[in-house]
């Protein structure tokens, strides 16, 4: 089963390195972040996990948890994880799954569905496609997804912009434009008639055409 924004994130009970957990529960009424590796001790995935520990408290700020996931045993995650501290200079403490089964991976559409087997003598290349990253709403919905090819490091400075972004068009009927960051000026949403935006915005706005109303964003 293919997934698509706004689709339902499908719920799993899976073992992590803070122990077992039921997604659904675990995210609560707060965002989330799942972000997955093909397989530990690989060395892309290992400067990325030790960047998204130093920046974690920049999600913790935007009320959202970090979660991490690899095709193998919790055990194998621990020893990874004295690398990563090692070798970036950052303790991972947000939890990791180990999805031995590949039972998650199938279940987001990272390996397909009828894939056989477990994590034993699967290697990075079997699992190329375990390298995604969703963002999921305190509704369970997923409001982002993105792959990466393996040889090249995700840029989760992205994933902390896109997220500002969310919450931000979340909250208040906007849309934000390309390369916005959070500060900059955003677009009135098509949804919102020029009446209606009058009363938000009575000091007007810039409309250099009718459909691309600008406006200072809003807090």
């Amino acid at each position: 089963m293919s997934l698509r924004i706004n689709d339902t994130a499908p719920n799993f009970t899976a073992q992590t390195t803070h122990g077992t957990i039921d997604f659904h529960q675990w995210v609560g009424d707060q965002w989330a972040v799942l972000f997955s590796h093909p397989k530990d001790f690989t060395p892309v995935c290992t400067t990325e996990l030790g960047y998204m520990a130093k920046i974690e408290p920049e999600f913790t700020k935007r009320n959202t948890k970090l979660i991490g996931l690899s095709i193998d045993p919790v055990d194998n995650h621990s020893k990874w994880a004295a690398d990563i501290l090692e070798t970036q200079g950052a303790e991972v403490k947000y939890p990791m799954i180990g999805d031995t089964d590949l039972a998650v991976a199938k279940l987001y559409n990272m390996l397909p569905a009828d894939e056989a087997g477990t994590s034993e003598g699967r290697t990075a290349a079997t699992n190329a496609t375990v390298r995604s990253v969703f963002i999921i709403g305190p509704d369970k919905k997923i409001k982002l997804m993105l792959t990466y090819p393996m040889t090249t490091g995700r840029n989760f400075d992205e994933i902390l912009r896109v997220l500002d972004s969310m919450q931000l068009t979340a909250k208040f009927k906007v849309a934000t434009p390309v390369n916005w960051k959070n500060g900059d000026d955003v677009i009135i949403a098509g949804s919102v008639s020029d009446e209606d935006a009058k009363k938000t915005y009575p000091d007007g706005w810039s409309a250099p055409k009718p459909y691309l109303r600008i406006v200072k964003q809003p807090s």
